[in-house]
């Protein structure tokens, strides 16, 4: 049981870490509620696994504080699914070398195109922060770290969201093919298509998350 709830603390370590790029070990401490000499001791076993990494602050005239990132190995734990990612790029790989990396790009927009009617099916009729919202249920389920929230805005005449994913189940393949970021950008849009999906955040160029403005503008007709 004790190792279960340290394997739990540890997981919720991580996911804070990814979701705000950053924190001290008393932070850590705090948001989770537990002691901060637990909090060291998570910390050190995870720095051991090289899961996360520290750089070192002077605040004052204090002694320097311990600042905790997830190393690149960190961000990949909390990836699912990193074996069949490597299969899809090597799949990938010998299909641009057979017929080409525009063709490639042709194929994963056929799959996008898909994958939006899917997601538009399974997402019903409702408001756009129902469906934004349903949106983000569909991204969990797959593996990615998605949420939303709602953009206060002065303007009344349209809802407005941050949809944000803090990880890229699929990173692997976007990595090596940066052009299906593009196309997920597509897909959201016509999922959306009532709105406005404009990126604001983007992890392949080194942000630590994908970020997206959903706003409301018009109602859809059906996709072809």
């Amino acid at each position: 049981m004790a190792t279960t709830q340290q394997s739990s603390t540890k997981h919720e370590i991580l996911e804070y870490l990814l979701k705000h790029s950053r924190a001290t070990a008393f932070e850590l401490a705090e948001i989770l509620n537990i002691s901060p000499q637990a909090i060291r001791r998570h910390l050190k076993d995870l720095e051991a696994e090289k899961l996360i990494l520290y750089s070192s602050i002077q605040e004052g005239m204090g002694r320097p504080q311990h600042v905790y990132h997830l190393s690149r190995e960190g961000r990949d734990r909390l990836q699912r699914g990193d074996s069949y990612g490597e299969f899809a790029v090597s799949l990938l790989d010998t299909l641009a070398e057979t017929v080409g990396r525009d063709q490639v790009s042709t194929i994963l927009r056929k799959q996008w195109e898909r994958k939006a009617q899917e997601y538009r099916d399974r997402l019903g009729k409702g408001s756009l922060k129902e469906r934004v919202e349903n949106l983000v249920e569909l991204r969990k389920a797959e593996g990615f770290m998605a949420e939303c929230h709602p953009v206060e805005s002065n303007e009344s005449e349209s809802d407005r969201f941050i949809l944000m994913e803090h990880n890229c189940a699929i990173s692997n393949v976007a990595e090596s093919f940066p052009s299906i970021c593009g196309h997920e950008l597509e897909m959201f849009a016509a999922v959306l298509c009532d709105c406005t999906v404009e990126r604001t955040h983007w992890i392949i160029n080194g942000e630590h998350r994908c970020g997206y403005l959903v706003q409301g503008r018009k109602p859809c007709a059906e996709l072809d």
